[in-house]
């Protein structure tokens, strides 16, 4: 364990990249859902750009994790990274941190069995992104020292996070509504006039 700038600067930038790939992942998937060939983004756009930022955050997770533990400056235990109780330091913001580490381990290893799994459980499963998401939002609020006065670095791109997310919230529901709809519009009579 060492102690030092580095470890900081990697924690929080990392902590940072994470929400903003998580974001862009979590809209990008919203765009995928539904979608039929040749309208709007291509599906190399929305569901490839969507799998491989996914994986990159993971990726941004591991060095996020790695130099939380490794920076003596806080007390935090390699096993508190995937135990969402019992740490010593900021107990419920590292918990749920911890939380949102443990959501996206179940969608990524979900994601990754998905040929193998019923489409309909790896669909419920796969919603947990969006819980995973706003977990760990409200962990780096909570643990977030960036966060402390508004004029940190970390407000606006949280700010603009949330407003994506929300945005394409607000979208996925309506599509929901407008096929709601249209299953419940009922079938256009049409009258034959036969001719005398």
């Amino acid at each position: 364990m060492t102690d030092g700038p580095l470890l900081w600067y990697l924690n929080r930038g990392s902590g940072l990249v994470i929400m903003v790939l998580l974001t862009v992942s979590v809209v990008l998937g919203v765009l995928s859902v539904g979608r039929r060939p040749g309208r709007r983004l291509p599906a190399f756009v929305t569901q490839d750009l969507h799998r491989n930022i996914a994986l990159l955050s993971v990726v941004a997770l591991l060095v996020h994790v790695v130099t939380a533990v490794a920076d003596s400056f806080v007390d935090i235990r390699w096993w508190q990274a995937v135990v969402p109780i019992g740490a010593t330091y900021e107990p419920l913001w590292l918990g749920l941190g911890t939380l949102a580490l443990d959501l996206l381990a179940v969608v990524v290893v979900t994601s990754l069995l998905r040929t193998h799994l019923h489409h309909g459980l790896w669909s419920r499963v796969h919603l947990l992104s969006w819980v995973c998401w706003a977990v760990g939002v409200a962990h780096g609020i909570g643990i977030g020292t960036d966060l402390e006065d508004l004029s940190g670095l970390a407000v606006t791109p949280t700010v603009l996070c949330v407003g994506a997310v929300l945005t394409a919230a607000a979208y996925r529901l309506g599509l929901v509504a407008k096929r709601r709809r249209r299953r419940a519009r009922p079938a256009r009579r049409t009258d034959v006039v036969v001719a005398p």
